[in-house]
């Protein structure tokens, strides 16, 4: 069979690899801080024997993009949203310490501030702890204030600091566990100049509109190679018809 039905399956295979990347930006298109995932295509030239302009098309992953989302304001003092370059440093499953744009942060049964997915966020120190209190506020700067329980309004305290980092995006890798972590396995140090906004949250940064466009001229592609596939069984049928009659 003509090696053109390797070429062609190879890119229908790649083809349903973008696809997936697509179909996971459009499913997190409301999810706070999210991220698009980019994927590009590369030529690849097919080694060994045959044609020597046939080449493969593989897609492969380019990070992600970091454009902000837009903010969405909810009035919860424990909503915050990165401004500009930045992200809140939590600890992982696994006890090491990853960073997210998600500021949905919540506060467990015994006092731990956390994430959406329960990663506790880190402060100064190591995981936040927040005593029992009336009222929490938290400073574009990190800073988290309570005004203990039982005490008047003017009795306010700080608790403690989120820590917010700023690393080169370069240097970073998404786990699996959808937090981002040191490429190199290191941990990044707080930097001051990243504040944050209270009472709002960071959205996607999925363009829902451009993820369909995506979608159809992948499908189109996909298509395409399929009928490839089609016409080099076709064409091998022939030859083999062709070599019976003689």
């Amino acid at each position: 069979m003509d090696r053109s039905v390797y070429v062609a399956m190879t890119g229908a295979t790649q083809i349903m690899r973008a696809q997936d990347a697509v179909s996971h930006n459009l499913a997190n298109a409301s999810t706070v801080g999210f991220k698009s995932q980019l994927s590009a295509f590369q030529s690849v030239p097919v080694l060994g024997d045959g044609t020597p302009v046939r080449i493969n098309a593989v897609a492969h992953g380019i990070g992600q993009s970091s454009a902000q989302g837009s903010p969405v304001n909810t009035g919860r003092s424990l909503d915050i949203s990165v401004r500009g370059a930045g992200f809140i440093a939590v600890q992982a499953l696994d006890g090491s310490e990853g960073y997210t744009r998600a500021g949905d942060l919540q506060l467990t049964a015994d006092g731990g501030l956390t994430d959406s997915r329960g990663n506790p966020v880190l402060g100064s120190s190591g995981p936040i702890s927040i005593p029992p209190a009336t009222d929490i506020s938290v400073g574009s700067d990190g800073t988290i204030s309570t005004v203990p329980q039982g005490q008047g309004p003017n009795s306010v305290s700080q608790i403690d600091r989120i820590k917010l980092v700023n690393p080169d995006v370069a240097q970073m890798t998404q786990g699996g566990d959808g937090l981002m972590h040191m490429s190199d396995g290191s941990t990044a140090g707080a930097d001051e100049n990243v504040t944050i906004a209270s009472g709002e949250l960071e959205g996607s940064n999925v363009n829902p509109s451009a993820e369909l466009v995506k979608m159809i001229a992948l499908s189109r592609q996909y298509d395409m190679q399929v009928k490839s596939i089609k016409t080099s069984e076709d064409n091998a049928d022939s030859s083999i018809k062709l070599l019976q009659s003689n």
